[in-house]
């Protein structure tokens, strides 16, 4: 039986939720995990980023085993918004956020974990693998922080992020790639009660292309979404200009460029047609990635989860983390679920046993 101190894993995560760290201020919240690192023996090296990012910095830290083989941990610091001033509660064993903010488990559910498993090992005197942690800043949006990673100071081959919801035991082995787009429609004003024939309203164009677009759910391995729309200065003016943010994600590249295709090519039909101007501003946010069920990464944790009476499955998911960052960089990264539930939510909460669970998977791979 693997033993966690589950008071102390609780207690360490309840205080890590309740520093705040929305995206872009990591500062408090990893200048403690460098001191609670360096407390448990870990080298560690505090690796700047672009201050148009974040006023913290990603933490690299390693800590030398005698077993052979290496592995990196992941977790991201920052949480989405509304995350300031957080206050935990637990009841019947799920904690959840008092008030009118998310939790925070997304993700320092990973880091507790990782932190408890290695406090339990060196309490035991067992021997362990070599582990580093990379815990990255701005991973909220855009995954910022795993871009701007300071790649060289890694050894380790193999990276697991713990940064997913589900079941404990859910290994997510693929993830989409996902397109940006910024669409700025350019019509031509008049005064909409005089003469609004001798104008160009943005937004009939817009709606004249969406109105033909494929959108939502487009088939099992691909979707796309218009989110963001700004427009429009007064009722009694033809709309001169729309901006529009739009996303398209697949776990098949060549179905994300064909999306990608046709909701370009939509817009710039339509404006074409009105007389409309059109800027298209196109960027790839992340890469998908693939990690097969056979592969010897996925073979050892599916046998550490097997070794806690675990059963792991393999699953592809619809959203991007750490892990898509790390894989386009050459680092064979798989994520795992750490329980969290309803996340990005005021509903967000994760239970003690879940939790407790993940920190004696990790415990157990590193012994293994």
């Amino acid at each position: 039986m693997t033993i966690i101190n589950q008071q102390r894993l609780v207690e360490h995560f309840l205080s890590l939720v309740k520093i705040d760290s929305e995206s872009g201020n990591e500062k408090a919240v990893a200048e403690t995990l460098v001191e609670q690192l360096g407390q448990l023996g870990f080298e560690v090296t505090q690796l700047s980023v672009p201050g148009t990012i974040s006023n913290g910095f990603n933490i690299y830290a390693k800590l030398q085993g005698s077993l052979e083989g290496s592995i990196i941990f992941s977790s991201h610091m920052d949480t989405v918004t509304p995350g300031n001033g957080i206050e935990p509660i637990i009841e019947d064993g799920i904690i959840s956020a008092k008030g009118d903010t998310i939790l925070g488990g997304d993700d320092k559910s990973g880091i507790a974990a990782v932190m408890e498993a290695v406090r339990a090992i060196q309490e035991s005197g067992e021997a362990h693998k070599t582990i580093e942690v990379a815990f990255t800043v701005y991973e909220e949006r855009g995954m910022h922080g795993a871009k701007n990673f300071d790649m060289s100071k890694i050894e380790s081959s193999q990276a697991i992020v713990l940064d997913s919801g589900g079941p404990i035991g859910t290994i997510i082995t693929t993830a989409p790639g996902q397109q940006s787009l910024k669409i700025t429609i350019k019509g031509k004003p008049a005064h909409a009660g005089l003469e609004p024939e001798a104008g160009i309203n943005a937004l009939t164009v817009a709606a004249d292309a969406i109105s033909q677009m494929q959108l939502s759910r487009i088939d099992d391995e691909t979707t796309a979404n218009i989110g963001v729309v700004r427009g429009g200065q007064a009722t009694n003016i033809v709309m001169p200009e729309l901006y529009i943010e739009a996303e398209a994600r697949s776990l098949n590249d060549e179905k994300l460029a064909k999306q990608v295709t046709h909701m370009v090519s939509t817009f710039e039909a339509a404006a074409q047609k009105h007389g409309a101007g059109i800027e298209v501003a196109s960027s790839r946010s992340y890469n998908a990635y693939h990690i097969s069920d056979d592969d010897t990464h996925v073979v050892a944790i599916k046998a550490a989860f097997e070794a806690i009476g675990i059963e792991a499955v393999t699953k592809p998911t619809g959203g991007g983390s750490d892990a898509n960052i790390f894989n386009e960089k050459g680092l064979k990264t798989v994520n795992l679920s750490t329980g969290m539930s309803k996340v990005h939510t005021t509903d967000e909460f994760i239970a003690v046993a879940d939790l407790v669970k993940i920190t004696r998977f990790v415990r157990c791979y590193l012994t293994r």
